[in-house]
């Protein structure tokens, strides 16, 4: 089989942050932005690599959830325990420099890993977890 990661998605309670986050702050393109308001999906994805995204989605908009499935959600949403994504880089320190001037919550600065990486980890404005890994 010939199979490739082509999109992942995380949710989004805040469009223009999570896209001032996505672009600005990790430098990713848009690659699309379709919607209004609140009920936006945009994809970022890393400049140079057009065969893989992230989709930013409203996590209220899929009709097969419910009531009490959107509140707990927004509930971990709002605590960081419902979106996560693991991010590479090949310079470490200079990515948690930017990242963090970008005003982020910095959840770990860079560290050595007991299993073998060095990374660091943020939160975006969702919540979502970022954890950013170096590349050796």
């Amino acid at each position: 089989m010939d199979i490739t990661i082509h999109t992942s998605s995380l949710p989004h309670d805040d469009p223009d942050a999570s896209l001032a986050f996505y672009r600005d702050v990790l430098g990713f393109e848009v690659r699309s932005d379709v919607g209004q308001g609140r009920m936006r999906w945009i994809t970022v994805g890393p400049a140079g690599q057009p065969d893989t995204s992230i989709l930013l989605a409203p996590p209220a908009a899929d009709p097969g959830v419910t009531e009490d499935e959107r509140r707990t959600i927004t509930e971990m949403m709002a605590k960081g325990t419902y979106g996560w994504i693991l991010l590479a880089t090949p310079d470490l320190d200079a990515t948690f420099e930017k990242v963090q001037a970008g005003d982020t919550e910095v959840v770990q600065e860079p560290i050595e890993q007991p299993y073998g990486i060095r990374d660091c980890a943020f939160r975006d404005p969702a919540g979502n977890l970022v954890r950013i890994q170096e590349l050796r």
